[in-house]
């Protein structure tokens, strides 16, 4: 695998985020739940993105601006060229039988590709304003929260979670859904085990999400 150079086919804005399309070319959309590192031009470290959508020819990215990485995707514009590699990391597994997309703010991001591989199942999302949960759009039958209400509030008992969202939310949900499969979050540098840098504790063991997760169960 090596990173190849794409061109920017739009950006729109998502509430406070930025759905960025690129032409996919003969890049393999990968997995719901497994990451493309993208990198700017003019930024010394690409960034990990989730595929959100990949409708033919494109692949789509749900880019929250957080930092100069992140800032300098969202500028991009039509035309302009992207470094891009993977797929990479593992995704969610799909063979569930009652499937639940849960999804906190910027972690909804995988949830629409997810959800079209699924059959769209139903989803339950949180985000801590209504500004913010305007990409609850991208999710179809998606049952929306605002804080202080709390996705975790709206599990049913038996489901089969599928889960991407902030730390918080996912350990709550690790709880209350043992086998749940969960993609956590973390910064990246390579996006394939060389650096150490996406290294976090699940359930007492350091894992490198770039190759051990995203998704883990």
């Amino acid at each position: 695998m090596r990173r190849e150079r794409r061109s920017v086919v739009g950006a729109e804005r998502v509430g406070p985020y930025t759905l960025l399309r690129v032409d996919r070319g003969g890049l393999d959309p990968g997995v719901p739940g497994q990451f493309f590192m993208l990198e700017a031009p003019g930024r010394l470290l690409p960034r990990p993105m989730s595929v959100c959508l990949a409708p033919p020819g494109e692949l789509a990215f749900l880019i929250d601006a957080i930092g100069p990485g992140t800032r300098a995707l969202c500028a991009l514009e039509r035309g302009d060229s992207i470094a891009i590699l993977g797929p990479l990391g593992n995704g969610f597994r799909l063979d569930v039988e009652r499937p639940l997309l849960v999804g906190g703010g910027i972690g909804v991001a995988p949830l629409p590709y997810l959800s079209e591989a699924l059959g769209r199942p139903r989803a339950v999302l949180g985000f801590r304003s209504d500004w913010h949960a305007e990409a609850a759009a991208l999710v179809p039958n998606a049952q929306v929260c605002v804080e202080p209400t709390l996705v975790t509030e709206l599990i049913p008992d038996g489901a089969d979670v599928l889960a991407c969202g902030p730390e918080p939310m996912l350990e709550a949900l690790r709880r209350l859904a043992p086998s749940a499969q969960l993609a956590w979050e973390a910064p990246m540098a390579c996006g394939y085990g060389a650096c150490y840098g996406c290294a976090v504790e699940i359930g007492g063991e350091l894992k490198r999400l770039c190759v051990e997760g995203p998704v883990v169960c």
